[in-house]
């Protein structure tokens, strides 16, 4: 049966995949983004060559009478050892253990030392038409770490920081007519650290002393998970991310120049039903002469026009203001308010800044922004954080956050990975202290699909602080200035487990007194987290899973475990003869050192399936394990929620979710975007009406995420053998809370003689009988034996799973509005375990990123699902396409798809 709920959700987030990539500041015409032709398809050509190559000086560099022989083409946005892999110097670090140190096949800047990574940039382009009698910018979006910047001969200046970013006026330097040549000597961090121990214990979390390598990376203001973590290569990556990580963006105005934005909204709350704008933007006369003329402004929405007189002196820079108290119209009743995941729409604002001299635009910025107020505090019953959104508590089921470990990042991919996201039913991001503040894009998605996102500034307890304060203030600066506007940001939060540089606090309430701030992610009502291998999910109903003590209480910032990608992810992972028999030293290295214990208990969890004979069958049943843990997790915390359940719980955060590298330790999607079980039981577990099974009291509860409460609905629990056969049937008619828990609404009992491997099938009705979700459950007849052991009917005694019989499925297909839509009949008598579908080319290559609104999914006989896919029309060569049914116990079958 087709789960609304499911597909609502997934509707959503296709939708936001469809629309436009970007929200421009600046008419297009106004703006040109000098990307690479290497990788990103740009229409520029960018090359580099290591510093200590090249006796030129930058003036030399920087003219069209220098060339380039014997110069490697290099991408841009992009880093030095992504151009050295895309140019076939070194092969791709992210297949087997090609990356570890010790095997020398790619040096380490600690071992090569700075100047290996030290490299030259250049590029050339042309000044656009449309620029013509315009004052004309260069501006560097993020450098990683320091550069000296070359226009025609004449040094720009300088930047440091790899978060900071600058801009240089060039309009007396550039050639209107002629080539322009562009040179960058990109500089390494100072300080480049290496893997290893740490010569001192620092603030980090017990037992990840090896985290960040020496520390010595934290005295840079830098992306230091690159000197190496336990969630990506323990031993880092090889160039420390050295390179133009950002874009290189040629800007045209005229004399005043208009930046940094920033729309602060006000509710009255608990009274929503008008806001107060105060809008305020940065104004600068670039000229030598006084420049008059008008700010004026546009909201969109309600055509809310407002403006002022402003004058400027000669290279002036002023922040103009305006607010409800002079401009009354700024002052909107009834506003459209922006929402988090499942409590509203994400309803947003549109507007327009120009200033105005002789009925001449001489700059414009167009922002978005929403309408809502964000606090955060401690008034719970354990003095735990709680986030509230409009004055409504929102219950945290959120994620980690970590970067793509070597920045090799697009658009596209950066819309599925949040596709993906969405789709889960996460309702909250974190970005951790030791990865990257992320894209504009990335923000302006989430503000679309609803994520609230806790940012945090580049410190860990596990590395050394930066040296440079003022530097890394200074890169703070940059950086909120360019977030502050998005509705979806939540939270400023100086450190991963460490404390703050001072002055840090003042600095992110003065440039956002709209949000809260702590000084650290784990005080101020969020406690340490754990766990973060794999361990027995009976130990997550039990709240045991970590040696910490209770964790599924309060606000947790990390609780989590791995998934272990699908067969086609790990065969280019690796080569063959590391697949099977499992290699465990290439493994482990692809599990962050072997930190979430694929290789032991998860592999000793897989085996209670029964010892497999190939790395597909491993791979199938790893699903099982994958897929059981997560959905344990999100129901865990689910009931739980806001004192419904036996604890009180304002939220937690997944760790992690998204695969920084190609791991074995994978997460919901693989780091080649193709998605695991672990997905979709996300998905099937945060569904706002969630009917959901506890495996240690037996019982069956009803989570409810909406801001609404539901009345006479209908609970069913089946339990079948494993057989298929019906042994029992339990019903109750509940009212579910709003926004709370129908806590166990139902007691199962199993009798002694039913099978070992057995399983439940839940389903919620509405009020009318129509089936609102539904979960699956597999279940064995072992005992639970306590923590720490390997037992319990959650994950051991499952060997029997080996006698389901091969099942037949009826598997039609039709293509609609660029949808394929799919649906699976199973016509046996005997159940569909773990029912896969995959698209492929039609040579038999998975195509992904792919948007499944189900997979992995299980059917009785008789029973029929729905799925929607979609995916980009790029990734499909040609017209046709090869949908494949698969599963556990399922005959194979494949049908090629015209999709026009």
């Amino acid at each position: 049966m087709k789960n609304l709920f499911f597909l609502f959700l997934f509707v959503t987030a296709l939708k936001s995949y469809a629309q436009p990539e970007t929200l421009s500041k600046s008419s297009a015409q106004q703006s040109v983004f000098l990307t690479s032709d290497l990788t990103h398809n740009g229409k520029f050509t960018w090359y580099f060559e290591r510093f200590d190559r090249i006796k030129a000086s930058g003036d030399e560099l920087s003219t069209a009478e220098y060339h380039t022989n014997g110069w490697k083409k290099a991408v841009v946005p992009g880093t030095v050892l992504t151009s050295l892999v895309a140019d076939k110097v070194y092969p791709d670090p992210y297949f087997g253990d090609v990356n570890k140190r010790s095997h020398k096949i790619i040096p380490d800047m600690a071992d090569a030392g700075r100047e290996f990574y030290h490299y030259w940039y250049r590029t050339d382009f042309n000044v656009p038409g449309s620029f013509t009698k315009k004052r004309i910018w260069l501006k560097l979006h993020g450098i990683n770490y320091r550069s000296e910047v070359w226009l025609n001969g004449k040094k720009l200046g300088t930047l440091a920081g790899m978060f900071n970013s600058a801009k240089f006026d060039v309009t007396n330097i550039v050639d209107r007519k002629q080539r322009n040549v562009l040179a960058i000597n990109v500089i390494p961090v100072d300080v480049p650290g290496q893997s290893g121990l740490k010569k001192e214990r620092r603030n980090g979390a017990p037992g990840e002393n090896n985290n960040g390598g020496d520390g010595l990376i934290g005295e840079n203001v830098t992306m230091l998970m690159s000197a190496g973590w336990d969630f990506t290569f323990p031993d880092g990556i090889r160039d420390r991310n050295t390179g133009i990580w950002r874009e290189v963006e040629l800007f045209a105005t005229d004399d005043v120049v208009l930046e940094h934005p920033f729309v602060m909204t006000k509710l009255s709350l608990p009274d929503t039903s008008s806001s107060a704008q105060t809008i305020s933007v940065e104004m600068t006369n670039a000229s030598g002469s006084k420049q008059n003329g008008f700010l004026k402004g546009v909201i969109r929405e309600g055509n809310i026009s407002f403006q002022k007189a402003v004058s400027l002196n000669p290279r002036e820079t002023r922040t103009v203001t305006f607010t409800p108290q002079e401009f009354k119209q700024l002052l909107i009743k009834n506003p459209r308010l922006w929402w988090p995941v499942n409590k509203g729409n994400q309803n947003l604002y549109h507007l327009s800044l120009y200033f105005v001299q002789n009925k001449r635009i001489s700059h414009q910025l167009s922002v978005r922004f929403g309408i809502r107020e964000i606090t955060s505090d401690q008034n719970t019953p354990d003095s735990s954080r709680r986030f509230l959104v409009n004055g409504y508590p929102v219950f945290v089921r959120g994620t980690n956050w970590i970067p793509e470990a070597m920045l090799r990042n697009s658009a596209k991919r950066t819309k599925a990975e949040l596709t993906y996201t969405r789709q889960a039913g996460i309702n909250f991001i974190r970005f951790w202290g030791g990865g990257i503040a992320e894209s504009d894009y990335f923000f302006d998605l989430c503000d679309e699909m609803g994520f609230l996102l806790w940012n945090e500034y580049w410190m860990t307890g596990d590395t050394r602080q930066p040296t440079d304060t003022a530097l890394y203030l200074k890169n703070i600066r940059s950086t909120i200035k360019r977030i502050r506007n998005h509705p979806s940001l939540a939270y400023h939060v100086a450190s991963n487990e460490s404390t703050e540089i001072p002055g840090t606090g003042e600095l992110i309430r003065q440039l956002d007194p709209t949000r809260g701030y702590q000084e650290q992610s784990e005080c101020c009502g969020v406690h340490d987290g754990s766990p973060y291998k794999y361990e027995n999910p009976m130990q997550y109903f039990e709240n045991t899973a970590s040696a910490r003590g209770s964790r599924v209480d309060g606000f947790n910032p990390e609780y989590g475990t791995p998934c272990l990608p699908t067969v086609e992810s790990l065969r280019e992972m690796m080569p063959e003869k590391d697949l099977w028999p499992v290699n465990d030293s290439v493994w482990n290295y692809l599990d962050g050192g072997g930190f979430h214990q694929i290789t032991t208990r998860y592999r000793q969890a897989v085996d209670m399936f029964g010892k497999s004979g190939s790395i597909e069958e491993f791979a199938k049943k790893a699903q099982f394990v994958g897929a059981l843990n997560y959905r344990a997790i999100w129901e865990v915390w689910n009931y739980n929620k806001f004192n419904w359940g036996d604890r009180f719980a304002s939220g937690f955060l997944f760790w992690y979710h998204n695969s920084p590298v190609r791991q074995t330790g994978g997460r919901m999607y693989d780091w080649s975007l193709e998605p695991t079980a672990a997905l979709y039981y996300s998905q099937n577990g945060l569904q706002p009406l969630h009917a959901q099974f506890d495996y240690l009291k037996n019982t069956v509860s009803v989570y409810n995420d909406y801001r609404r409460s539901f009345k006479n609905y209908s609970l069913t629990a089946e339990i079948y053998d494993l057989n298929s056969k019906k042994i029992s049937e339990n019903k109750k008619t509940i009212d579910i809370p709003s926004d709370g828990l129908v806590k166990d609404a139902l007691k199962l009992t199993f009798p002694e003689t039913i099978s070992q491997v057995h399983f439940i099938k839940l389903t919620l009705r509405d009020s009318a009988g129509k089936p609102v979700s539904d979960s699956f459950y597999w279940r064995s007849k072992d005992q639970y034996k306590g923590a720490w052991t390997m037992t319990g009917p959650a994950v051991s005694g499952f060997e029997d799973i080996n006698k389901l019989p091969g099942v037949n499925l009826n598997t039609t297909v039709s293509v609609q509005n660029k949808q394929i839509l799919v649906t699976v009949t199973n016509t046996s008598e005997a159940l569909s375990f773990f029912t896969q579908l995959k698209l492929q080319t039609t040579e038999g290559k998975i195509i992904k990123p792919a948007f499944y609104s189900d997979n992995f999914f299980n059917l009785l006989p008789g029973e029929s699902k729905s799925v929607t896919i979609r995916m980009p029309a790029e990734d499909v060569p040609g017209n046709t396409v090869k949908l494949v049914t698969d599963g556990f116990n399922a005959n194979i079958q494949s049908k090629l798809i015209q999709l026009n």
